[in-house]
């Protein structure tokens, strides 16, 4: 990492900022336990929650235009779901609406907080995500310039549309971006792929870290306090 050359940094969301599972645990539980009770009929194929994911496995594969767009791809699957079981599919909407709630109801990293009030005196922060998670439900607003996800953009992480889109949100080159996320390939080699720098967050244990592939050798830190000290941030 240089320092001296970062003047952005963009942000993924799901187990960067917060883990991802137990939303979708607890989201695909309230979207199963409504259905159940306003579209009686799913009880039929809903026996838990993980009955859910086949269809939503549907809708990715019949509908690849949709592939950036995890909303619609969710309602979609609920819209399938319900039409097989000879229910009413407008009854998709506000099942959405009750899987959504729940999905934007998130718990942060303890680390995060403090971390984003540290680096946000001193840089444009950008939220970058492939999904449909929300910084301003997660009590981030005042942290960040703006967030993009890959349904706005049309484009998803790892293609260097986004970084680069992130970049311009921030106002700055993309050169001149360091974006942070848990994902190698989508976060770290993307982001390095598109001429930005990448901080690779790994939270899981104490063990060395080993790219699973060839790359720069990144930067690699357990939680967003070691960034800040990283990056000398008061």
């Amino acid at each position: 990492m240089d320092p001296s050359r970062i003047a952005a940094i963009s942000f993924d969301l799901d187990d960067t900022l917060w883990p991802f599972l137990p939303c979708l645990v607890r989201a695909e539980g309230a979207l199963m336990n409504w259905l159940i009770a306003q579209a009686p009929a799913t009880a039929s194929v809903l026996d838990s929650p993980a009955a859910l994911r086949p269809y939503r496995d549907r809708a990715v594969d019949g509908h690849p235009h949709l592939r950036h767009d995890l909303s619609e791809l969710r309602r979609v699957a609920i819209r399938t779901l319900l039409h097989d079981v000879g229910e009413d599919v407008a009854l998709a909407e506000p099942a959405f609406d009750v899987f959504f709630a729940e999905r934007l109801r998130v718990e942060l990293y303890a680390d995060v907080l403090p971390a984003l009030a540290r680096l946000s005196r001193r840089y444009p922060l950008v939220a970058l995500t492939n999904g449909n998670a929300c910084i301003h439900k997660a009590g981030l607003t005042e942290h960040f310039k703006g967030s993009l996800s890959a349904g706005i953009l049309g484009a998803a992480k790892p293609d260097a549309a986004a970084f680069e889109a992130a970049a311009s949100l921030a106002g700055v080159e993309t050169s001149r971006l360091l974006h942070v996320g848990d994902d190698w390939a989508l976060d770290v080699e993307g982001a390095l792929k598109a001429g930005a720098q990448a901080a690779w967050v790994v939270r899981q244990g104490d063990a060395p870290v080993v790219p699973p592939t060839e790359a720069p050798a990144p930067v690699v830190v357990r939680d967003l306090a070691a960034l800040c000290e990283l990056l000398a941030c008061d």
